[in-house]
């Protein structure tokens, strides 16, 4: 299903990469979003703490003004030292008031440009190492003493590892979320292909039927956009029948035409007593049976291969044997007919006309030569195909007399009638279904022919 190549894998691999895409990108954007939202609420939580620490503090003018903190400064973290938590006023560069949480250390604020904060209040915003060199968020705002007094530097600065710690679960959540509305979205693709690509299943069945002749036209239901489809392939079906009808009607027409004038020399040799009318005689009936010899090889040439062909074994064999044993009654010929396939309803893949033919042929032959005994096997072989042996218990064939026979179906005896051209007409048409005859030995003691044909599905 999923070979490379195939339209499922080229649909289903598409669908992977767009879905990957969106989601990482989704993943990203969701991830940058809430990452700037816990940033914002963290600088929003430091202005607050910065406007408690204005709040509670007291300062006096002049040189040696002293600076107090009145009240709480808004965090008990301020109270614990190396807490992640600190505040600090300056006077310029130098440190006025440090929180008990810098314990014996100081931050060295910097000059950062000054942006509106909460309510318009312009304060500064930046990132420092800490006393323990975590890196530290400052919000830091200026407050000018009343008199002319100095300008104070109020900075509040957190660790942004809260930051971080808030936005680790957030993630966890994020790819474990996305990762299953990725599986998801993969099943429903692998769903979709699955169903929407059902119909070119049921066209295959449907053409395979037709091709083992267990249906003569495409049925079954077919949405829209595959039933035009359907409709140019039945009618190509149709269009072949047609080519195929019109191909036999003209070997017949052919075969009429030029065997009526050849019985009319044949009857006018007949009548006449000389060695013009035996040669006439002779060559008329030789080219009797070559015309019947390539009739027959066009006409199948014209029919295998044809789509929907397909005759029943059995039947064959019990009509042939009935009119053998009945041709050579003078003969008492024992004519058996066993195996699987005999009986258990196989059938060829092809013309039953071409198949009447190659047995009609096999099985008069071997009642021409036999003493007594012919025996008809038929089996199914591996790969669909059929194994049908006619032997006999006459004298045979020598292995370089079969060679000759099938190549150009040579007589090697004049005084049985008949053209020889049999096992060589056997031959050809097996080889035009992709099928072969093989000749050798009976165990009868006469000759074995096994003819390979393939073999039409079951219905």
């Amino acid at each position: 299903m999923f070979s490379i190549g195939t339209l499922t894998a080229r649909l289903v691999a598409v669908s992977v990469v767009w879905i990957a895409a969106a989601l990482i990108a989704g993943g990203f954007l969701l991830a940058g979003l809430f990452h700037a939202h816990v940033e914002r609420s963290f600088d929003r939580r430091l202005e607050i703490l910065v406007e408690a620490l204005v709040a509670v503090t007291d300062a006096e003018t002049g040189a040696q003004g002293v600076i107090r903190v009145l009240g709480p400064q808004g965090d008990p973290r301020f109270e614990q030292p190396y807490s992640g938590l600190y505040w600090q006023i300056n006077e310029g560069a130098k440190v006025r008031l440090a929180s008990p949480s810098l314990w014996d250390r100081t931050l060295a604020l910097k000059k950062a440009p000054v942006k509106p904060g909460p309510e318009g209040v312009p304060v500064r915003r930046y990132q420092l190492a800490g006393p323990r060199s975590q890196t530290l968020r400052v919000i830091e705002r200026d407050i000018t003493l009343e008199d002319g007094g100095p300008t104070l530097r109020y900075a509040v600065a957190g660790d942004l590892a809260e930051v971080e710690a808030e936005f680790r679960p957030f993630m966890v959540t994020l790819v474990w979320s996305l990762s299953a509305l990725g599986l998801g979205l993969l099943a429903a693709v692998l769903i979709q292909v699955y169903v929407g690509l059902k119909p070119l299943d049921r066209l295959r069945d449907a053409l395979g039927r037709v091709r083992t002749g267990r249906a003569e036209r495409l049925e079954g239901n077919f949405p829209s956009e595959v039933r035009p489809l359907v409709d140019e392939l039945n009618q190509l079906i149709a269009h072949i029948g047609d080519v195929v009808e019109r191909a036999r009607t003209h070997v017949g027409n052919l075969a009429h035409a030029l065997k009526t004038p050849l019985s009319v020399l044949a009857n006018e040799a007949e009548r006449a007593d000389s060695p013009l009318a035996d040669a006439v005689a002779r060559e008329t009936a030789a080219m009797q049976d070559r015309i019947g010899h390539h009739l027959a090889r066009a006409r199948t040439a014209a029919t295998a291969g044809v789509l929907g062909q397909r005759a029943e074994l059995a039947p064959v064999l019990d009509g042939l044997s009935r009119a053998l044993r009945k041709m050579y009654a003078d003969k008492t010929l024992e004519i058996d007919v066993t195996g699987d396939a005999a009986t258990g309803g196989a059938a060829f893949s092809g013309d039953a006309h071409d198949l009447e033919e190659m047995l009609g042929n096999l099985m008069e032959n071997a009642c021409k030569w036999a003493k007594g005994q012919v025996r008809v096997t038929a089996r199914t072989a591996p790969g669909a195909r059929l194994a049908i042996t006619v032997e006999d218990d006459g004298p045979g064939l020598k292995p370089e007399q079969r060679d000759i026979v099938l190549a150009r179906g040579q007589r090697l005896d004049e005084t049985v009638p008949g053209s020889g051209l049999g096992l060589a007409i056997v031959s050809e048409i097996a080889g035009l279904y992709d099928g072969k005859l093989t000749l050798g030995e009976a165990s009868l003691g006469g000759l074995s022919a096994v003819l390979d044909l393939p073999r039409a599905a079951d219905r």
